[in-house]
């Protein structure tokens, strides 16, 4: 019963920060984009009144006339709308959430003693460790002389970046790796808003409310970090969607595929934000396109000639029968999982012979299965699937 609950919790949960990230990051890219958009103000009026750009729009039967000021009006409206919440939510769910899986169920998900030796306790602490650490490094750099620079600085943050990648793919299991960097970006992310962002809007509201005069600077340093969280958001898309591909988590360079996709979604965003602007060019997509499409062919599953010959299907079964049924059966024994994963059943010969693609990805390609190796299968074990499925007809 305990299983059931927490099942539901994690299904609760994550569609909670399913919907707060869709809200956060569709207001985000739609406020880039509208910012990318402004036009000089075509009344005299508007500029005289400090109007430094405006955009009319249509959408939904209605059309939408948009301002920007320069620094702030002379007088504020009495309901001003922040955007703050969508953020807090999201974060506040995600970690909820990697606390729910990863750290609840550290032996399962975020250790893998084939990568490094821990205990739940020195787990948890490192990754917690990474991911405030990875604020204060980002925050120090946003301060240092590497911010007068976007070049240097942007060469600076992929640096940092790929240490991030390299050190977690080095300590946890490939699937808590990518979860924790997208975990750390978030955090980045939110901070920024949370520090940065609406401080510095405060400020410029308070200024604008008592009379004074609201300083600029206020607003930029904003805006960069805004800029900056623009640029993670594909690379954090493409994390809390990752545990759904094996072959990208569990490749002996798992942490360079993580690199390569996070770049190529950093410059996919760097070539739509050009584009906003009117500034594109064709390069800053096809390098994306050439990334991907290297890091797909080089992680392909090689060919292998079979010379140890077949096996017999009861082999397989008995293999099957050890190190997967536990949990992948009608009525699963393992304490963690109170139903089959996916509804993924091997209770029958037929059910095994109808699953042999996935379980041969899963176990012998991907080798992410047994999850965390729980059931502790050998190489010798995953080689008798291999000759198997390589005798079955259609499975070379």
């Amino acid at each position: 019963m305990e299983a059931y609950l927490l099942d539901w919790l994690n299904i609760l949960v994550r569609w909670l920060h399913f919907i707060t990230g869709i809200a956060w990051i569709g207001s985000s890219l739609y406020f880039i984009w509208l910012d990318n958009h402004l036009e000089e103000p075509r009344e005299a009026a508007d500029s005289g009144k400090g109007v430094g750009g405006e955009l009319w729009s249509v959408h939904g039967g209605g059309f939408y006339h948009a301002q920007k000021y320069k620094v702030a009006p002379a007088v504020l409206p009495e309901t001003l709308h922040w955007f703050k919440w969508e953020a807090y939510s999201t974060w506040l769910s995600g970690m909820f959430l990697l606390g729910l899986v990863y750290f609840l169920g550290a032996e399962i998900y975020l250790i893998d003693q084939s990568v490094a030796d821990l205990s739940v306790v020195m787990a948890i602490s490192i990754a917690v460790g990474f991911i405030a650490g990875g604020w204060i490094v980002y925050d120090l750099m946003c301060k240092s002389p590497l911010r007068n620079d976007d070049r240097v600085f942007a060469f600076a943050l992929l640096l940092m970046s790929s240490a991030l990648a390299w050190g977690l793919c080095q300590l946890f299991s490939g699937r808590a790796a990518f979860i924790l960097f997208g975990a750390t970006l978030g955090t980045i992310m939110v901070a920024n808003v949370f520090f940065v962002i609406i401080p510095g809007q405060m400020k410029m509201v308070t200024a604008a409310e008592t009379g004074g005069t609201p300083d600029p600077a206020d607003g930029l340093r904003a805006k960069l970090r805004s800029v900056h969280n623009t640029y993670f958001t594909l690379p954090v898309l493409f994390v809390m969607t990752s545990n759904h591909y094996a072959m990208t988590y569990s490749h002996e360079y798992n942490w360079a595929v993580l690199i390569a996709i996070s770049l190529a979604g950093a410059l996919i965003r760097i070539y739509f934000v050009a584009r906003h602007k009117g500034k594109e060019s064709p390069i800053t997509l096809a390098i994306a396109v050439v990334v991907l499409a290297a890091t797909a062919a080089l992680i392909a599953p090689q060919s292998r000639e079979d010379t140890t010959g077949a096996v017999t299907f009861s082999q397989v079964r008995s293999v099957i029968n050890t190190r997967c049924t536990s949990c992948h059966s009608t009525a699963p024994v393992h304490p963690a999982f109170p139903a089959a994963p996916l509804g993924v059943k091997f209770d029958t010969d037929e059910e095994i012979l109808a699953d042999a693609d996935r379980i041969h990805q899963q176990t012998v390609v991907t080798r992410v299965m047994p999850i965390g190796n729980l059931t502790a299968m050998t190489d010798e074990e995953r080689q008798i699937v291999d000759r198997w499925y390589r005798s079955l007809e259609g499975g070379q």
